[in-house]
This record gives C-alpha cells, sequence and structure tokens, in this order.
C-alpha cells in the first residue's frame, strides 16, 4: 500500500531540508535553489535565494552565501563532516530585461553557488542554470531526483512584447527516474524563513488561473495590515494569498517568481510609492490592481490618479475597519479581489502614464 507524499512549496529567502521523505517545491527566475544531498544516509534539501550576498552581511536566507552555507551547517551537524555530498544548482535565468542594473542578477546567484561549493569540495553533479525563462522545481529529497518545468513568460523589451512559448503541459524533465512513492511517513525538522528582499523592476506574465483559485499578492509597509488582509481571504476556497510584500521592491521579485493575478496595492510606502509601482505594472506588467490606502478616499486625488493610471479598484482602506473583525473586511474585499480576477487590464505606454 502507497504512502502519501508529503510536499513542501518554498518561498524566496526560505529553504527546508528533512531526514524523511518530501517533494520539495518552488519557483525561479534569476534565482537560485542548491539542492544539497546525503548519498550515504540518502536526505537531503533545497533553498532558494534571491541575491549573491548581503552588502550589510546580513544573515538571511534571501542571500546565497548565507541560504547555501545554512544547508552545509545542517549536513555538517548531522552527520559530523562534509565527506561525499552532491549538489544540484538550477536557476539564474536573465529575466530580468527591463532594467539593465538587473541583468547580472541570475549569473552572479549562480556564481556565488559554484565558489562555495568548490569552497567545501562539494560535488556538482548537474546544473540547468541561464536561459531567459522561469523553471518550477520539484525535488525529491530522499533519492536526489529533480523534475524541471520551464514556464512559459512573456519577455517585455520597452514598448515591443516577444511571445516565448515553452510546453508546460508535456511531462516536466527530470535529472533522474521518475518519482517514486517513499517507504516511511515524512516530518520536517527544519523550515527557516526570511523576508522577500529588492532588486530591480521588470517581471514576465505567468499564465492565469484557469479554473484554479485566484493568486493574490498583498503590498502594504504596515506588517499588521498585510498579516489582517491575508487572514480575511485564507478562508476563500477560490482565494490564495501567494506572497505578501512590504514595498515595491519586493512585490517585484514576488511577481517574477510567484505570478499573482490580483494585486491589493497601498499608497504610501517607503522607496517607491504605490502610485508610482501602479505606472510600472501598467507598463511593463499589466496585471490587475486594487488600490487599498487610507489616502484613496472617494474623489481624492489619489483615487482618481490610481482610476486614470489602470488600477481595477480603489477602496479607502479606512472603510474596511481592520481592526475591529473580519466581516466588513470580508465583504469589501473578496467580491472586489473576485472581479478584479475576472478583469482583463490593457497594457499603457510610458507616455500615457508619464503626465498622471
Amino acid at each position: 500500500m502507497s504512502t502519501e507524499i508529503n510536499r513542501v512549496f518554498i518561498l524566496p529567502g526560505e529553504y527546508f531540508i528533512s531526514k524523511q521523505p518530501h517533494i520539495i517545491s518552488t519557483l525561479l527566475g534569476s534565482c537560485v535553489a542548491v539542492c544539497l544531498y546525503n548519498p550515504k544516509l540518502k536526505f537531503g534539501g533545497m533553498n532558494h535565494y534571491m541575491l549573491p550576498s548581503s552588502p550589510t552581511q546580513e544573515k538571511s536566507g534571501k542571500y546565497g552565501e548565507y541560504a547555501i552555507n545554512v544547508l552545509l551547517q545542517f549536513m555538517e551537524r548531522t552527520v559530523g563532516n562534509l565527506s561525499g555530498l552532491e549538489a544540484i544548482i538550477s536557476g539564474g535565468a536573465n529575466v530580468v530585461s527591463n532594467i539593465t542594473t538587473g541583468a547580472q542578477i541570475g549569473p552572479r546567484n549562480i556564481e556565488i553557488a559554484r565558489q562555495i561549493l568548490k569552497r567545501h569540495n562539494i560535488r556538482i553533479i548537474a546544473e540547468n542554470v541561464g536561459g531567459t525563462v522561469g523553471l518550477k522545481l520539484h525535488y525529491q529529497n530522499w533519492d536526489n531526483k529533480l523534475a524541471i518545468e520551464k514556464m512559459d513568460r512573456t519577455v517585455m523589451n520597452g514598448s515591443t512584447i516577444a511571445r516565448e512559448e515553452t510546453n508546460r503541459l508535456a511531462a516536466p524533465t527530470f535529472t533522474g527516474p521518475a518519482f517514486q512513492t517513499p517507504a516511511a511517513k515524512p516530518s520536517p525538522f527544519a523550515k527557516p524563513a526570511s523576508p522577500v528582499p529588492p532588486t530591480t523592476f521588470a517581471a514576465p506574465k505567468f499564465p492565469s488561473h484557469p479554473g484554479g483559485r485566484i493568486k493574490v499578492l498583498v503590498v502594504d509597509d504596515s506588517a499588521i495590515v498585510r498579516n489582517l488582509l491575508t487572514k480575511a481571504m485564507a478562508d476563500e476556497p477560490d482565494i490564495q494569498v501567494i506572497g505578501a510584500a512590504k514595498d515595491a521592491y519586493e512585490a517585484r521579485e514576488m511577481l517574477l517568481e510567484l505570478g499573482p493575478d490580483v494585486i491589493t496595492l497601498d499608497i504610501v510606502m517607503p522607496k517607491m510609492d504605490g502610485v508610482t509601482f501602479l505606472k510600472k505594472l501598467m507598463v511593463y506588467y499589466p496585471i490587475p490592481v486594487i488600490i487599498c490606502s487610507t489616502i484613496a478616499k472617494a474623489g481624492s486625488a489619489a483615487e482618481l490618479r490610481s482610476d486614470k493610471i489602470g488600477a481595477v479598484d480603489v477602496i479607502d482602506k479606512d472603510s474596511l475597519n481592520l481592526y475591529h473583525g473580519m466581516d466588513t473586511v470580508k465583504k469589501i474585499l473578496i467580491p472586489k479581489i473576485r472581479e478584479a480576477a475576472r478583469t482583463r487590464v490593457t497594457r499603457k505606454t510610458k507616455e500615457e502614464v508619464a503626465g498622471i
């Protein structure tokens, strides 16, 4: 009798490692994932990092220099040494096509993995790196097999749109035999996580939600508001909050990695205000956006600007009564999320949004 496989999905900045059998999945753009495996004890783990190293020496899973060493430390602590370990490197695609400062993020992420693994004499048995499309990974941590799907995307270069087709419906390619059901019931022993960091703005469009749940990205600089909006949508069978970002730069990376269907967006935020971010979205990544802000009162300049730029709806955050239970939030927000998911958003040019 087969045992149900335990599956884990890790987000940018997270890692997962277990002695018990798991399928660990993630989505990669310019980010990189390193799978690390002990062939003697037959277990392993995977991370997902976004940048090669921290300029401030921050200890966070979003940086490869830290994230890779964390996996190595778990292995060394568990086994006693790093002898015989095997590694697979994936990701680092050149998907950041509009902002030239981000063009080398993928190659730098790949290189930091190679350097650290070489430093510790870890054998790299496979690489699935580079290219111009994102990857979806499914890693079997009990036998070191990795299934890879290439993701459809739209490459945006100014006002020119070039479509690159890949076959997402075909069987994924593997670095080894197809998945097999493990004999033991799994249980994890580690899954630390970190928030998602900034890079640059530009992202490919992932396929929408044909018949599935509406994927929502919440963008707000207040952790309390992010948590409350997420909680309000948590019980809806047709809605899934796939990420929560504290600023536009975190949101940009989550767009790239997670492909949401709808965004809720605050206006007053650090680094880049919501109106500026909305303009970039309408030019480079047209997607249904619901503005949710305390300054977006009915008839206000913020509401009118957001509407002209291309927001599908505008909510005065005060009207949600966020700090007085979920009833009002659900009553107002949930129908708007569903309506937004059915809305087709038209791409704007830079000239169209510049003067708004």
